[in-house]
């Protein structure tokens, strides 16, 4: 590209060859653009929330490809990360724990699934309330888990 990496104008031409990849199901190669892009985003030093919705960009990315642990991982460093710039009576945090309790319950970690949601769900419920989606979904996912 010819600009310095911390270029905003580079950053944003990344963003969208990664975003137009993956509309385009071009999966593994927006994968690769996608790991550059928070490689770069880590060694810039770029602001912690964006590289925690790069992280969990990447682990819907992995998901979809297979490589469940691997979204897994990324899944349990978004929600840790966004645990401790939030706090955990936060919307966004609970959104991040039920992404995490999904993909365990993906690969099927039904024990961990139930222990986790079984701490986390009356947070959403206090926080969020009973009839609030993410509440809804954590109990399906719970119920998934305690079925199995």
């Amino acid at each position: 590209l010819g600009r310095p990496e911390a270029d905003t104008v580079r950053c944003h031409a990344m963003n969208l060859l990664g975003v137009g990849l993956y509309q385009a199901q071009h999966l593994e190669e927006a994968l690769s653009v996608r790991e550059a892009a928070l490689s770069m985003a880590r060694r810039l030093g770029g602001p912690a929330e964006h590289i925690l919705t790069l992280q969990g960009n990447l682990a819907n990315l992995y998901g979809q490809l297979g490589q469940k642990e691997q979204a897994l991982r990324l899944r349990r460093d978004v929600y840790a990360g966004t645990l401790r710039l939030h706090g955990e009576e936060k919307e966004h945090t609970l959104i991040e724990a039920n992404n995490y309790a999904m993909n365990l319950l993906d690969l099927r970690r039904f024990e961990e699934v139930k222990l986790f949601l079984r701490k986390m769900l009356p947070v959403a419920q206090r926080v969020l309330t009973d009839s609030h989606l993410i509440t809804l979904k954590m109990r399906c996912c719970l119920a998934m888990a305690l079925h199995d």
